[in-house]
């Protein structure tokens, strides 16, 4: 069969022949592969296909469980001037063999592709771009800085082109326009240097315009209207071109043009230019400013540390730091890398990492995270992560794969632009033959005119740009608000949610449960019962557990050896201690070992009322006390879910607890639903549910327990620790560990797509409203033609206004800030840990 080549893809998982052998198999059944081989020592398949089938073969293999390796890689790429454009490049990556998915950024200037390892290079795939008139190279971690430093470059080359070229237009502009508007002005011409000679003076300066600063129009729009892929340059190249041609043939060849109709457009040409230049300039300046977060996050790395070395202090490139050097922070310096304190006694400003603007006390053992500052004292630690590794390198990652992202929204729009320029060709084509058909006199220059006000007003700029400028500044600003959007995609579904579902332990709680209540039952003593309870806990790894220990070791209760441990999944624990049987968990687990709690079922309720995790301890065979465990409520946990309320949003919280604690906790902060007694892994099932019954859900756990449910529901929010950022389970990560970040993630995620949508409303409406008009809607009723000058100015305007817009995302405010949440949490007496 022609087409056929022969294909390679790296394998993973294959550690025998029989993996070899299913791997083959698999692959033989997909229709259109042949000569299939798999080699187990080089983790190879080949396979004889067209280069289409390749993403079936990739698929087949996932499905087997041995998914081909991929890679991701992102090129910057040039010369990209319109949504037309994006769609060009997406064309030309994705026809290459073995990609799988490819993403052009126009804001950015970038393209992220993924593909299949042995299909493709990256040198293929730039070549690929390149080849369709779009310059590509590898991007390297210095990217954004390169490309703001560019941006910077490219706006100081425009104005100086757009400064040549208005010198140059200024005169024709003037010649002809107020000989039109100054009957006194044209006299003087015509008696001074007469209309053939200013014509001809015209022609100059237009010339010099047009082929000077305006030559990149024509440099990269004909070949690309030659080679069936015309872009605004296109648009641009071919309206101002007829205009000058028409104006040269009038000026130097005046018997080919009838003298009805004799007139010259220079000034139109020239003016076009200058407004499309002067476009572009404030184009590249705003896109500069859309990537500022990044910029101030580049900001934070320091250059070069002071490490310990053979007890001496040297500075060396913080390059060269490894993990296990011993750093030394003077007062008021920024911390380079993660690390751990080994030594002294400081505040460590954190704001620019987690948002939270009050100072954090570290000492020897506490971590610390690079890009922070230290406050009045000293410190020393040791380098923990180092490189792209440490948490700042790790949030600019995530940052600039949420900038690149493409949203669902955007694909709309790639499929309308990817025809749109051929489209408004044809219109433009269309007007200059109705009027030349239909047309009053002067029906050529009434032709040409439209024509060419068609061609230069519907440049798509405005569209291409209009969601990826959004998406850059909103997802930065979030970022500097401690919010993370690991995934692209997340930003608009975060928008669409109707309810957030909360996991408690962690999340609406500190996660650090105490000891509040220890009812005894007749016959019993407290230090005689926590002893032994709390030697038996000590072997457990539950966060109630920590809490009794912690409480018996703060009351000095005597110490037990332990035997015959046993942790009974989801009712709790058992042991030997000093020879009597000792059982610590939940009612079923007294239910299921025959034990009567009848002389404490009522206590247990009252603690469970109370928001207490109630537990019974029972030692041989005989209940001895009902324990009251608290996990005391976040004080900011309160006034984020009456901030998610006030934002519409209904609130659930899903719990192992039973549905007595768990309703208190809902009561003291405002919680809609509640969803209780749900075992560790029951949560899908719980969101699965609320999903059914209340919509589009939102899940914020802790990142660690609750990985699955992160997974499964339609976003998934991690809290942080404001030092260990890659949660892969999620896709949104909030470094301030409490609900405020929840609360501030929607209001990003709202305020850009609501931005997002504005842009692309202006946008398209800006085009559908103002062609008709350019091609001379307007001109039978009320005698009105747009002006190419004015067309130009339009379309100009378009694009600035777009990113004008997108800008605004900057000074997004967070809903909830320190101040706030304080104010309005106010713990009740009933819920505070009793004394």
């Amino acid at each position: 069969m022609s087409g056929q080549q022969k294909f390679s893809l790296s394998v993973q998982g294959m550690s025998c022949a029989s993996c070899v052998g299913r791997v083959e198999r698999g692959l033989a059944a997909v229709e259109g592969l042949e000569d299939v081989g798999v080699n187990l020592a080089t983790e190879s398949a080949q396979f004889t296909a067209t280069a289409d089938k390749i993403t079936a073969a990739v698929a087949k293999l996932d499905d087997l469980g041995y998914p081909a390796r991929t890679q991701t890689v992102t090129l910057t790429i040039q010369s990209m001037s319109c949504a037309s454009c994006v769609g060009r490049v997406d064309k030309a990556l994705q026809a290459v063999p073995g990609v799988l998915s490819a993403s052009v950024n126009l804001a950015a200037e970038t393209a992220t592709i993924v593909f299949a390892e042995g299909a493709t290079t990256v040198q293929e795939l730039v070549k690929a771009s390149t080849d369709a008139g779009y310059p590509a190279s590898l991007a390297d971690a210095g990217t954004s800085q390169d490309r703001s430093e560019r941006k910077a470059e490219e706006a100081r080359e425009l104005a100086r082109k757009m400064a040549i070229a208005a010198a140059f237009a200024l005169p024709v502009f003037l010649i002809e326009m107020g000989g039109h508007l100054i009957p006194a002005f044209h006299h003087l011409i015509a008696v001074t240097i007469g209309q053939q000679m200013s014509w001809i003076l015209q022609f100059v300066l237009t010339s010099v315009v047009l082929f000077g600063p305006g030559r990149s129009f024509y440099l990269k729009g004909l070949p690309a209207l030659l080679k069936g892929a015309p872009d605004m340059n296109s648009l641009v190249a071919v309206g101002t071109g007829a205009a000058y041609l028409y104006s040269v043939v009038a000026t130097f060849l005046p018997d080919l043009v009838p003298a009805e109709v004799r007139a010259v457009y220079f000034e139109a040409a020239a003016v076009i230019v200058v407004l499309i230049l002067l476009g572009r300039f404030l184009e590249a300046r705003a896109k500069g400013r859309t990537g500022a977060a990044i910029q101030s996050l580049l900001g934070l790395q320091v250059k070069s540390a002071r490490v310990l070395r053979d007890e001496e202090m040297v500075e060396v490139p913080i390059e060269t730091l490894a993990i296990g050097d011993i750093v030394v922070v003077r007062p008021g310096e920024r911390l380079a890398v993660d690390g751990e304190v080994v030594e002294g006694f400081s505040h460590v400003d954190e704001s620019m990492i987690t948002g939270e603007p009050v100072p954090v006390a570290k000492s020897a053992g506490s971590a610390v995270t690079g890009g922070t500052v230290n406050g009045t004292g000293g410190l020393q630690f040791k380098a923990t992560r180092v490189g792209a590794d440490t948490t700042l390198s790790q949030i600019i990652r995530m940052v600039e794969e949420a900038q690149g992202a493409k949203l669902p929204i955007q694909g709309l729009v790639d499929r309308i632009t990817l025809w749109f320029v051929p489209a408004v060709m044809a219109v433009a084509v269309a007007t200059v033959l109705v009027w030349l058909t239909f047309g009053p006199d002067p029906a050529l220059t009434l032709a040409l005119v439209a024509g060419v006000s068609v061609l230069i007003i519907a440049c798509p700029c405005a569209m291409g740009l209009a969601t990826p400028t959004s998406i850059m500044v909103g997802t930065g600003r979030a970022a500097e608000m401690g919010v993370l959007f690991r995934k692209g995609d997340a930003l608009q579904q975060l928008a669409d949610v109707d309810i957030v579902a909360l996991d408690k332990t962690g999340t609406v709680t500190e996660g650090r449960p105490e000891l509040t209540d220890l009812v005894l039952a007749d016959g019993f003593e407290r230090s005689f019962v926590l002893s032994r309870i709390a030697a038996v806990e000590a072997r457990s790894e539950h966060p109630v557990a920590e809490a009794i220990v912690r409480a018996a070791g703060k009351e000095g209760v005597e110490r037990f050896a332990v035997s015959e441990f046993n942790s009974i999944t989801g009712h709790g624990v058992s042991a030997i201690v000093n020879g009597q049987q000792v059982l610590v968990g939940a009612d079923r687990l007294m239910k299921r070992e025959g034990i009567a709690t009848d002389a404490l079922v009522d206590e247990e309720v009252r603690l469970a009322t109370r928001g207490r995790t109630a537990l019974y301890a029972a030692i041989d065979g005989r209940i001895a006390a009902v324990v009251g465990v608290a996990d005391p409520v976040k004080p900011s946990s309160r006034a984020a879910i009456a901030a998610l309320h006030e934002l519409g949003l209904k609130v659930a919280m899903i719990t192992g607890d039973k549905r007595e604690t768990a309703e208190a906790i809902a009561a003291e902060t405002g919680i809609d639903i509640v969803i209780a007694g749900v075992l560790p892994d029951g949560k899908v099932d719980a969101l699965t549910e609320l999903k059914g019954d209340e919509g589009r859900i939102a899940f914020v756990g802790d990142g660690i327990n609750d990985a699955p449910a992160l997974a499964h529901a339609d976003v998934g929010i991690a809290i942080g620790t404001g030092t260990d950022v890659a949660i892969e389970s999620a896709d949104v990560v909030l470094m301030s560990g409490d609900l405020r970040g929840v609360v501030n993630a929607y209001e990003v995620s709202r305020r850009t797509m609501r931005n997002i949508k504005e842009n692309l409303f202006w946008a398209f409406a800006y085009n559908t409203a103002l062609i008709p008009v350019a091609a001379g809607a307007l001109y039978p009723a009320f005698g009105l033609l747009l002006s190419p000058v004015l067309a130009a100015g339009a379309m100009a305007l378009s694009s600035v206004f777009v990113l004008t817009n997108a800008l605004r995302l900057r000074r997004i405010a967070p809903v909830m800030d320190e101040a706030r949440s304080r104010v309005a949490f106010t713990p009740s007496a009933e819920a505070a840990p009793a004394e």
